[in-house]
């Protein structure tokens, strides 16, 4: 190994830029999920006293509730419309390239763009939609005041984001299947929507499991879509909108964290969101396991 140490040493720099940045912070908010911190004064440690006033805190359960509600009302929509969106693409002959980049396109736009974008679509006086039911005869709709449609909105623009993310996975999967597969398909009469749940869905279920596990660890943490969406900060502390109805765990975090300056509680939020993140990609992980050895 000491032969290589040339080699080494030109890699070194990204390794120490990443114990530096990231691997070192994650283990110091460890450590501060024990203490009690205001980010001037001295530290305090205090055990496992912010992990239990967190087990009894109502909003970080309403947090929670929130986030797992937006998570299965984006992640469901998204992954069934990216792998209806890859199958029909698959089977376009002329302007491939020009649908695959139109369809990408929402996933590398800016997230506080496209918030700043939904909010003005959707917004309750001025919006687009509203303005549109006014015209068909239907009242306005309170989108960003009512607490489920607030989490319908929100799932709505992480929809819009990441399909196209999933659907170019799912075209890659699909052009790895063989022709002939569907060939003998239509020889036996099955039309499109048979082939699409009786061939094309069984082949791709690792990939689609795949997606499922990326989707759980991405959808759980969102974050900029409801703080830009109902513009948060330190002068309006109104995190999720109306009745907190989009407050996500990773914004309850930033409230206690860096606007309530109670970076030890801010710390322990986190890490028990992150085992909660865990053991949802553990069950999704064991469902791939099953599906392969079945």
């Amino acid at each position: 190994m000491l032969s290589y140490w040339r080699q080494y040493l030109a890699i070194s720099p990204f390794y120490l830029i990443f114990t530096v940045f990231s691997f070192g912070p994650v283990f110091y908010s460890l450590y501060l999920a024990f203490q009690r911190y205001d980010g001037l004064g001295t530290k305090q440690f205090v055990g496992l006293q912010q992990f239990e006033f967190l087990w009894n805190d109502p909003v970080f359960w309403l947090s929670i509730r929130n986030t797992l509600v937006i998570w299965v009302l984006s992640t469901v929509p998204t992954l069934f419309g990216a792998l209806v969106l890859a199958t029909l693409l698959h089977s376009v002959r002329r302007f491939k390239g020009f649908y695959r980049i139109a369809l990408y396109v929402p996933n590398v736009t800016s997230i506080v763009a496209v918030a700043i974008f939904f909010g003005a679509v959707f917004s309750n006086d001025f919006g687009l939609v509203n303005a549109i039911l006014g015209m068909v005869g239907i009242d306005p709709v309170p989108w960003l005041s009512d607490p489920w449609l607030i989490k319908v909105v929100i799932a709505l623009l992480m929809t819009w984001m990441w399909t196209g993310y999933n659907m170019i996975i799912y075209l890659a999967g699909l052009q790895a299947i063989p022709q002939s597969v569907y060939e003998a398909a239509r020889i036996d009469g099955a039309g499109p929507i048979r082939t699409f749940f009786r061939i094309t869905v069984p082949i791709m279920r690792p990939i689609i499991l795949f997606t499922v596990v990326v989707s759980t660890i991405n959808g759980l943490q969102s974050f900029s879509e409801p703080q830009v969406l109902f513009a948060s900060n330190a002068a309006n502390q109104n995190l999720g909108g109306p009745g907190q109805a989009g407050l996500t765990t990773l914004l309850y975090f930033y409230q206690s964290a860096f606007l309530d300056n109670d970076y030890g509680y801010g710390a322990a939020i986190v890490w028990a969101f992150f085992v909660l993140i865990i053991v949802l990609v553990v069950i999704n992980w064991r469902i791939v396991q099953r599906g392969r050895k079945s």
